[in-house]
């Protein structure tokens, strides 16, 4: 795996990450009760948004440390995903 490919597959997890991160523990304005003119209740009012980017990126290391892991080991490899036999033999 080159450099490029591993800041790549980082910026997914982590982007793929914060995606599930973000509506853990928010706290809207309909929720508290004070809706500001002109919002939508569903607007987040306490959003704790640092702290779920330390968590972002703490789970996205140790994801990361994994595949990285399994890639460079060789455990799974693109051939494991050629269901159709389109990759040329090795020789």
């Amino acid at each position: 795996m080159t450099i490029t490919a591993a800041i790549v597959l980082f910026a997914v997890i982590w982007f793929m990450t914060l995606l599930v991160v973000l509506p853990v523990r928010i706290k809207t304005q309909g929720d508290l009760g004070e809706i500001v003119p002109g919002t939508h209740a569903g607007a987040p009012e306490v959003h704790h948004l640092k702290k779920k980017m330390w968590i972002t990126t703490g789970i996205a290391i140790v994801l990361w440390a994994v595949i990285a892991g399994i890639i460079l080991s060789g455990v799974i490899s693109i051939r494991d995903f050629d269901w159709l036999h389109q990759l040329e033999p090795l020789e």
